[in-house]
């Protein structure tokens, strides 16, 4: 599912329809973006909701804690087998969960993006993404983001190690969301490089953001016509060879692949 994935309080049911609406999947949230005095509510709005489980994803509390007990006996009560796991720092903690369930593993502390190649080998996560705000709060930092809006090292690292573990995996990664509702520049670069960097799809809080991500994450015009003209090449042209002034061999062909494949989703 993908490319643009939004997020939507699950105590806020009069949403989920809009949000289905609007995005590629939606993730119906229990966690951050519930108040403790809401969850009972939220869980309840989960359960009475009738949406498409192939396009929704729960995401829960973190494993350990009692919230996390109440989620999973909601889950139960439920047709969504698709959940993101909060804050996940170990593969242990996501046994939890029976075989009837998907899982999107969120590493967003220092403990889980250090796990998150193991993690990412679990054979019930499909997935792997991360968290810039909460993985700097669990090492005391203040902010992600340098004051001209890009990430810290810390975070740029975070990214890439999330990334590669979740492709060493052979699973999908997740890139996380962009907090300023406003900059739709700073939204559609950040998803031009997630894209090109290997991101099967990007997280996103607002409705607006939707479109901006999917634009993003489509080839240009000018990328799908080589791509298409370098692969009818390759049909005829075995091994490495000459296109446009480049030199061609699997690896950039994998690239072409890739960029047909994402317009053809698209």
């Amino acid at each position: 599912m993908g490319p643009a994935l939004l997020f939507c309080p699950a105590d806020r049911p009069e949403r989920f329809a809009k949000a289905m609406e609007r995005a590629d999947a939606v993730i119906l949230d229990l966690e951050d973006a519930v108040g403790a005095g809401r969850k009972s509510v939220a869980r309840g709005a989960l359960i009475e909701s009738e949406l498409d489980p192939a396009r929704v994803i729960v995401r829960v509390n973190p494993p350990g804690t009692d919230a996390f007990l109440s989620d999973l006996a909601t889950l139960s009560q439920t047709d969504y087998r698709t959940v993101m796991v909060a804050k996940a720092e170990s593969a242990k903690s996501l046994k939890a969960f029976d075989s009837r369930f998907s899982l999107i593993a969120l590493c967003e502390t220092a403990k889980g993006v250090a796990a998150a190649e193991k993690i990412g080998a679990s054979a019930q996560v499909t997935a792997l993404m991360w968290g810039a705000e909460d993985l700097v709060a669990s090492i005391g930092g203040t902010s992600s983001r340098k004051p001209n809006g890009r990430y810290r090292d810390v975070a740029r690292y975070a990214r890439s190690r999330v990334l590669l573990a979740a492709a060493a995996a052979g699973k999908a990664a997740i890139d996380a969301v962009h907090l300023d509702i406003t900059d739709t520049k700073g939204l559609a670069s950040e998803a031009r490089d997630a894209a090109a960097s290997g991101f099967s799809a990007t997280a996103c809080i607002h409705p607006g953001q939707v479109s901006v991500i999917r634009d993003a994450y489509a080839p240009d015009a000018k990328t799908l016509s080589w791509a298409r003209a370098v692969l009818e090449q390759a049909r005829t042209r075995p091994g490495v060879f000459a296109f446009q002034g480049r030199m061609v061999d699997e690896p950039v062909l994998r690239h072409a692949r890739a960029a047909v494949s994402r317009a053809e989703r698209a």
